[in-house]
C-alpha cells in the first residue's frame, strides 16, 4: 500500500524541524505540529490507510497555500493499531511528547472513546471524521462524520418502506455497533417494526457462518451491517456461498465505503446498498476539485469516500479556525470553530455551534457495475446533526453506553467474552 511513504516522509519532518513549542505559542513562523492518530496496522488499517492520506493532502494544500499564519504544518503520524489502548497510548504521546496543537484522527468509536479522556485531560482537541452512533458531545471533539439523524435513521426509514420492517442485525462486537442497533430496534418499535436477530462478531473474526445460518432462519427483509475493517469480506462471501443476494434479502451498510468495495469487487457487494453524506459521485465543482487533487496525489485510479472527506474538510475548517484566532493554542480554536462553515465537497457545511457536528446532506446509495454508485435519494437540504437519538432521553443513553463499557470490564470493545450480551 502507499502508507509507509508517509510515515517516512513524516518521521523526517518530524526530525528535521524540531520547532520549540514556546515559540510556536509565542506567534513566531516556527512549523506547527499536528498529530494524525489512525491505525496503519491491524484489521482496521484496511479502512483508515485511505483517511491518512485525504489527512495528509488537506496538510499539503494548506502548507501550498502560505500554512496557517505563515506558519507550515508538520504532520506527526501515530499509529493507533485497531487498539483503543494503543489509540489512547498514542495521543498521550502526540500531546505530551510530540507537543502537537490538534489531532486528526480514530475510526471507530472504541478508539475515539478510549481516546477521548486523554483529550480531555488535557483540554486539548480532537477532529473526528467518521459516521458514529452519536450519545456523545464534547467540547473536545469535532465531530466530522455524521450523527445518527444524518445516517442510520433516515436509512432504516428508507429501507423499510422498500423492504419490509422485520430486519436482521449484525455487527462488529464493540460500541458502535451496539449502539446503532439499539438506535434502530427503538425506530422500528415506534414504526411496528420488528427485529428479525441481532449477532455479533469480535473486531476483525471472520467466524460467521452461524450468523448467516440464524440470518436464513429469521425470515428477515433486510440485513442491516455494521461490521467494521476485514471482517465484511468474510460475512459477504459466507453470504453469497449461501445463495444470499440483493434480490433474496437486501443489505445496508454503514460502514463499508467505495474503498471497501474497489477492494470487495461486484461479485460480494453489487445490488445492496449504503448509506452516507459523502460519494465521489456529487456533482459539484468543490466535488471535482478534490477528487482530482486526490488522485493527482495517490493516483488516478483511487477512489474518495465518505471518511476520506470528513478527514479531509476537517483540517481546513481547523486551519479557518486558527487563522481567525491567530492561535493554534486548542482553546482558542475551539472559541471560534462553531459556526464556521465551507463549500465541502459534499455541499456546504457548518459547524453547529451547540453540539460541534457538522450540518450536512444525506445520500443513499447502492453499489453498482465497475465500482460505482448509483446515488439513489439524498435530503433536500443539509440536516441539522442531534447527536442524542430521540427515543430515549440523553441520560438514558449515556446509561447504556455505561452498560456496555462495564459489561467489558471497562473497555469500549469486547475483549473475547461473547455468552452474554446486553
Amino acid at each position: 500500500m502507499r502508507i509507509w511513504p508517509i510515515v517516512l516522509v513524516t518521521l523526517l519532518l518530524f526530525t528535521v524541524c524540531k520547532p520549540d513549542v514556546r515559540a510556536q505559542r509565542a506567534g513566531n513562523n516556527e512549523p506547527i505540529r499536528v498529530g494524525v492518530l489512525h491505525s496503519v496496522t491491524g484489521t482496521m488499517s484496511f479502512s483508515e490507510q485511505s483517511v491518512i492520506e485525504a489527512t495528509m493532502l488537506a496538510i499539503e494544500e494548506i502548507n501550498a497555500a502560505g500554512g496557517v499564519n505563515r506558519r507550515q504544518l508538520v504532520p506527526i503520524l501515530r499509529d493507533g493499531a485497531s487498539d483503543g489502548e494503543t489509540f489512547a497510548r498514542k495521543a498521550r504521546i502526540l500531546i505530551e511528547e510530540d507537543k502537537v496543537d490538534v489531532i486528526f484522527g480514530c475510526w471507530t468509536s472504541a478508539s475515539r472513546k478510549s481516546v477521548l479522556p486523554v483529550i480531555t485531560e488535557h483540554n486539548h482537541l480532537l477532529f473526528y471524521p467518521v459516521q458514529y452512533e452519536g450519545m456523545e458531545q464534547s467540547p473536545n471533539i469535532v465531530y466530522t462524520g455524521s450523527a445518527p439523524n444524518q445516517q442510520i435513521i433516515p436509512a432504516i426509514n428508507w429501507m423499510r418502506k422498500r423492504y419490509g420492517e422485520h430486519m436482521f442485525l449484525v455487527g462488529s462486537d464493540y460500541v458502535f455497533p451496539h449502539a446503532a442497533n439499539a438506535i434502530i430496534r427503538d425506530q422500528l418499535t415506534s414504526v411496528g417494526g420488528s427485529i428479525a436477530g441481532e449477532a455479533y462478531v469480535l473486531l476483525g473474526d471472520t467466524l460467521v457462518s452461524g450468523i448467516i445460518d440464524e440470518i436464513l432462519a429469521s425470515g428477515a427483509d433486510v440485513i442491516v451491517n455494521t461490521l467494521n475493517g476485514d471482517s465484511n469480506i468474510a460475512f459477504y462471501e459466507a453470504l453469497r456461498a449461501r445463495g444470499v443476494t440483493p434480490s433474496h434479502i437486501p443489505s445496508i451498510s454503514f460502514s463499508i465505503t467505495q474503498t471497501e468495495y474497489q477492494i470487495m469487487g461486484e461479485e460480494l457487494l453489487k445490488g445492496d446498498y449504503l448509506a452516507w453524506t459523502y460519494f465521489q459521485q456529487i456533482d459539484s465543482e468543490a466535488n471535482q476539485k478534490f477528487i482530482s487533487a486526490f488522485r493527482n496525489r495517490y493516483g488516478a485510479d483511487r477512489v474518495v469516500t465518505d471518511p476520506m472527506e470528513a478527514a479531509y474538510i476537517g483540517v481546513h475548517l481547523w486551519a479557518r479556525a486558527a487563522a481567525i484566532t491567530r492561535s493554534t493554542d486548542p482553546v482558542s480554536v475551539r472559541s471560534v470553530i462553531g459556526g464556521l462553515s465551507m463549500a465541502a465537497p459534499q455541499g456546504p457545511v457548518s459547524v453547529e455551534t451547540r453540539n460541534q457536528h457538522l450540518w450536512k446532506s444525506v445520500y443513499i446509495g447502492r453499489f453498482a457495475a465497475n465500482d460505482d454508485i448509483d446515488i439513489l435519494w439524498s435530503s433536500p437540504k443539509p440536516v441539522r446533526p442531534l447527536p442524542f437519538p430521540p427515543y430515549r432521553p440523553r441520560q438514558s443513553w449515556e446509561y447504556f453506553l455505561q452498560g456496555l463499557y462495564e459489561s467489558w470490564g471497562g473497555a469500549w470493545t469486547n475483549p473475547g467474552i461473547t455468552e452474554a450480551q446486553p
